[in-house]
């Protein structure tokens, strides 16, 4: 069965302020989507797709895109504010992109088959991509729309170098997602884990919780019932608040709300992480040049992805 790696990378310019200046992780100068892009194809998954903005394309392509061209089926849609379903209109000024719920949504015209959802700028280890194709190859069977996720422990996505944000998701013991819960300023604290739930409330936290990091699952189905849930949040204020965003956690919660489709949790004890803080490249890039050591990856990336 066909699977796509969908990659939103439409932030990247943006939070980098150009493609020129971002870091390269890897002995190779390997950025970490290289990583992600490996790990799909090692999974099993055949086919990659970007999300970014049109006015850094050029840029892309000639240094992230011209790395896999040659050796696999790749392609790019764009994130574009003014791209939303009839009848709504971007309002005049709206700077701020509308999340990564809209994000995937763009790709709605170029993905046919099962797919994963990852960040470009987040690794999440191999086991999670071997875990996540099984999922989407049963899912795709299926037919029908399908959900799932891969859940990390909240202890191994923390930063050594200050609070981060999670969605803590609340789980049946038959491993379905009953809601995705944001958590901020999340930090380890005197021995321990705490952070602010959203009624504001601090809570202590143990570390076990399982979190939602953006590696989402879908079969194409998934669309059409995003498209709703992207027009009842422009229709409920989204579209008059310039820093509003539709995130794909909350889109999810919706379709299960509404009783479309469950969404399946699969753990995972592996780590993810990412440079959240400055001061954690260092140990990211440590960390690559470890696998490398280990025969996890060889380098260049790119080389031995195809």
């Amino acid at each position: 069965m066909s699977l796509t790696l969908l990659v939103l990378a439409a932030g990247m310019g943006s939070r980098y302020g150009g493609l020129k200046q971002i870091d390269p992780v890897g002995p190779s100068g390997e950025f970490v989507l290289d990583y992600s892009v490996h790990d799909a194809l090692w999974a099993g998954f055949d086919r990659v797709v970007f999300v970014i903005r049109r006015d850094f394309e050029e840029e892309f392509r000639r240094v992230v895109i011209s790395r896999y061209e040659k050796t696999m089926d790749v392609d790019v849609v764009y994130q574009e504010r003014k791209d939303l379903p009839e009848p709504h209109v971007c309002p005049p000024g709206r700077e701020k992109p509308w999340g990564t719920g809209h994000a995937i949504w763009a790709a709605r015209r170029a993905i046919e088959t099962p797919f994963l959802v990852v960040n470009a700028d987040d690794f999440y280890g191999m086991e999670a991509f071997s875990r996540i194709a099984l999922f989407l190859k049963g899912a795709g069977g299926k037919g029908g729309l399908g959900m799932g996720m891969v859940a990390y422990p909240l202890r191994n996505t923390l930063s050594e170098h200050g609070a981060v944000s999670r969605g803590i998701c609340d789980v049946t013991p038959d491993n379905l997602l009953k809601s995705v819960e944001e958590h901020t300023g999340i930090v380890r604290k005197d021995g321990h884990i705490e952070g602010t739930d959203t009624s504001g409330a601090v809570r202590a936290l143990t570390g076990s919780e399982p979190v939602s990091m953006n590696f989402w699952a879908f079969t194409p189905e998934v669309f059409s019932q995003l498209e709703k849930c992207l027009c009842s949040f422009l229709d409920s204020g989204g579209k008059e608040n310039p820093k509003s965003e539709f995130y794909i956690p909350s889109a999810v919660s919706e379709i299960i709300a509404s009783g479309a489709a469950p969404a399946s949790v699969i753990p995972t004890t592996g780590r993810w992480f990412g440079v959240t803080y400055r001061e954690d490249r260092e140990a990211v890039t440590a960390t690559f040049s470890e696998l490398v050591r280990q025969g996890l990856y060889k380098t260049p990336l790119w080389s031995h992805a195809s």
